[in-house]
């Protein structure tokens, strides 16, 4: 028969993007349940609900675990938005921790996600900065504002890779904004302080001679 080679071969052929469409459609599924996870995550690390927030964290490294085997060599790429997802989440829980940024290879991840995961932490620290300013001041912000500078610091000569990591240089941009707006919260916020401490001390100098009026 003239078509039995040709027959054969799209039967294998249907039988292998069958699988690919099935497992990608697993992965698809599972890496947004992932996704969700991460995200609660971070609202309870801001909620400064440590436990329940690596509790989050250590569901979505399974399910991103599980995902990784499934996906083998053809379909790493859908796995990448759930991973920069964990990257951020886990670096945040870090951070809070006063621990080390873990590495790309004890997260399990791809450089992109790693970076890219990277990246995104840097408007999460924005928001612990914020919260700490709006709780305790200026007094204990800097460090955390020196570690959002660093990473954007390290990170910014791969934004010549652009094109090898879609979307790095806007994320790039999008963090140095992060980084001045913040600088400038600080800044304003010092001066205000200051400005309290300076009117206050003309208050009590003013009280003062008042109440010596009367001795």
């Amino acid at each position: 028969m003239m078509l039995s080679n040709v027959q054969s071969d799209v039967e294998k052929i249907n039988k292998k993007f069958k699988d690919v469409e099935e497992r990608r459609n697993a992965i698809i599924k599972g890496t947004r349940d992932a996704t969700i996870l991460c995200s609660k995550a971070i609202v309870s690390l801001h909620s400064h609900k440590k436990k329940e927030s690596i509790e989050y964290i250590e569901k979505a490294k399974k399910l991103l675990q599980e995902f990784k085997e499934l996906g083998k060599d053809d379909l790493q790429k859908y796995l990448y938005i759930a991973e920069q997802e964990f990257v951020e989440a886990f670096c945040l829980f870090s951070i809070a921790e006063n621990s080390a940024i873990p590495s790309m290879k004890s997260l399990d991840v791809s450089d992109i996600s790693y970076v890219m995961g990277l990246l995104d932490c840097i408007g999460e620290i924005k928001r612990m900065i914020i919260d700490k300013i709006r709780s305790e001041g200026t007094s204990n912000v800097n460090t955390l504002f020196e570690l959002m500078d660093k990473i954007y610091g390290i990170i910014y000569p791969l934004a010549v890779y652009d094109n090898l990591m879609p979307g790095l240089r806007k994320k790039l941009d999008v963090s140095r904004i992060l980084i001045e707006n913040v600088r400038a919260i600080i800044t304003e916020e010092q001066r205000r302080t200051r400005m309290i401490d300076i009117i206050e001390q003309f208050e009590k100098k003013i009280m003062a001679i008042e109440n010596s009026k009367f001795e």
